[in-house]
């Protein structure tokens, strides 16, 4: 009987590919939303989630530069209201948002996501919240090499210092995943669950909970 209950309670597979970037903060949100989602659904799921690179500036300095002063440029008069929009939904989530700092290139640190993963996905989704957590309530910039290897020790990768030392490392791999994830969504972060329900935005735990059950039940 204690088996035949085993079987008809077995959990379901949801499988998760996140498209994002390390400098968008609604990537955060949704990251932060996602993870709520799932805590309150792992009685009924397993999960797998695949994190994938995209570019919001692709062509922006590995320098870095003000990243204040990047907003105000981008945004003009938007900027302000932008500021405290992320303000009060990172407050929301009991997080300080920090506009202090630089902005910049991103790859490297799409680089070390990829190379977390080889180590394991739990590895790849902890290394993102570090960097999330680093670029967005510290003040870290996104392409300081001293940042990416703390957050690489922070969650147990071996080898990162080696292997962001080669700019080829993982470049490859990177590039793939933006050809094949990154070419036909306009924006971040997009999930695609179990291969065929997509969602997009920094959406509430809710609305993944109810895709959660969509995807599992068969329907798009």
């Amino acid at each position: 009987m204690a088996q035949a209950v085993s079987n008809n309670t077995e959990k379901k597979l949801i499988r998760i590919d996140i498209s994002s970037d390390t400098v968008c903060p609604w990537c955060f949100v949704g990251k932060r939303n996602l993870d709520q989602a799932i805590a309150s659904s792992k009685d009924q799921y397993d999960f797998e989630i695949k994190w994938h690179p995209y570019l919001l500036n692709p062509s922006a300095p590995k320098e870095g530069v003000n990243k204040e002063e990047f907003y105000k440029n981008k945004f003009g008069s938007r900027s302000g209201p932008i500021i405290a929009r992320m303000t009060e939904v990172f407050r929301g989530l009991g997080l300080e948002y920090n506009i202090s700092g630089l902005t910049g290139n991103t790859s490297d640190s799409h680089r070390l996501i990829y190379f977390a993963g080889q180590q394991g996905l739990d590895k790849q989704h902890n290394i993102v919240e570090e960097l999330f957590l680093g670029y967005f309530t510290l003040g870290k910039y996104i392409g300081d090499r001293e940042f990416l290897l703390e957050c690489a020790r922070k969650v147990g990768v071996e080898g990162a210092a080696e292997f962001l030392e080669d700019p080829s490392n993982g470049l490859k791999e990177v590039n793939e995943e933006l050809e094949k994830y990154s070419q036909s969504i306009t924006g971040v972060p997009y999930y695609a669950i179990n291969g065929k329900l997509q969602l997009s935005g920094g959406q509430p735990p809710l609305v993944f909970q109810r895709a959660f059950q969509t995807a599992s039940s068969g329907g798009a």
